[in-house]
């Protein structure tokens, strides 16, 4: 099988995308070819049966030079290559560009996306499409009459437990951008009830601010200031994603305070591959969570509620805290890992079209 994979961002350092890199090491073990065009490039690390071209978004290309960077190398890859399914991830934009000229070749394209958000681009892109995957039925809000959910594609080799020793005091974690929507807020509001409660933990805010989310971040480092914690709540900033593993091992606890509605958040996830306890305010995670819901679910908002809830886990012992981490991670491997979403993408690429007559069915 020969595969052409759209990206947001090829770059291994990449906070936010530095997993798509994993993502195509895993496919590449299994497909013949892969060709990959990306917004952007970083440091590319792929292996050799895997190419990849950027239409110049890190270059500061504009709009319309990276439309015309996408057909050239678009119609270059299906002059010089044959590809049997097209796979683009989180970048319906790019499943639309193309629509026109795959369809014309008869190449069906699978769009991946995740998202709280409907946009028209994203209809346009359903349209389009062949296929639809997604992490999780509640993270495609759109029609599901095209819709194959496949898991988050957690690289659980990576994102595991080490043994190492937590921090000593209790570290609390938090993965993910210093954004209105991820509501760090809250999670600062409960380290200090907690602080209040006679109970030493630091917290680790591992993320930074999108240009538009300046100003929220700023309110964040005031609120820290004005409840005198500065020596408990540390800003710690964009951290590579292959990096990250070793504050989940470090961390106490996760914490991921995203609205109810929200879709998977890849870090909460990450957590629990780690066998770290991970707190959540988004309904989605309860399946995983299971029987720990009631420890580990928490209201959107409520840092009285959170607070309650870290303080509970607190009083555990290790070994009363030891299932936990056992059965998330137990979750993230039989739902969510990589070789698992890698066997389910390949199996529907197989099923389509011109995808099913090369597949060579190696899993």
């Amino acid at each position: 099988m020969r595969l052409l994979i759209f990206n947001l961002a090829t770059d291994l350092d990449n906070p936010t995308q530095g997993f798509n890199t994993r993502w195509i090491w895993a496919l590449a073990k299994r497909v013949e070819f892969i060709n990959v065009i990306t917004m952007r490039a970083g440091r590319v690390d792929v292996p050799r049966n895997v190419r990849v071209y950027s239409v110049g978004k890190e270059k500061g290309f504009s709009e319309p030079r990276r439309a015309m960077e996408f057909y050239r190398h678009l119609f270059r890859i299906l002059r010089e290559d044959r590809i049997d399914v097209c796979f683009s991830h989180m970048i319906p934009i790019f499943s639309i560009l193309a629509a026109p000229v795959l369809k014309a070749k008869r190449i069906p394209i699978v769009t991946w996306y995740a998202h709280r958000h409907v946009t028209t681009t994203l209809k346009v892109a359903h349209y389009l499409s062949d296929q639809i995957v997604t992490s999780a039925t509640a993270s495609y809000r759109y029609k599901h009459d095209k819709l194959t959910v496949v898991g988050q594609g957690i690289d659980s080799d990576l994102f595991s437990p080490n043994g190492t020793l937590s921090d000593d005091p209790p570290l609390l974690l938090s993965v993910g951008r210093l954004s209105p929507i991820k509501d760090p807020m809250t999670l600062i509001e409960a380290v200090y009830l907690l602080r209040q409660r006679r109970y030493s933990v630091l917290c680790a805010l591992v993320g930074d601010a999108p240009d538009r989310d300046r100003h929220y971040a700023t309110a964040l480092r005031q609120r820290v200031q004005a409840l005198d914690l500065e020596d408990s709540v540390q800003f710690i900033g964009a951290v590579p994603n292959e990096q990250v593993v070793k504050w989940y091992r470090r961390s106490f606890a996760h914490v991921n305070c995203s609205p109810s509605d929200h879709s998977l958040d890849k870090a909460v996830l990450e957590a629990m591959a780690c066998e770290k306890p991970s707190l959540s305010s988004t309904l989605g995670f309860k399946e995983s969570m299971d029987k720990w819901a009631d420890w580990l679910f928490f209201r959107h908002g409520d840092a009285k509620d959170l607070a309650g809830k870290i303080e509970r886990l607190l009083q555990l012992s290790d070994a009363e805290k030891r299932p936990i981490g056992n059965h998330l991670r137990h979750a993230v491997v039989t739902q969510h890992n990589l070789e698992g979403m890698t066997q389910r993408l390949l199996a529907l690429f197989a099923t389509m079209g011109q995808g099913q007559q090369s597949y060579s069915g190696r899993m």
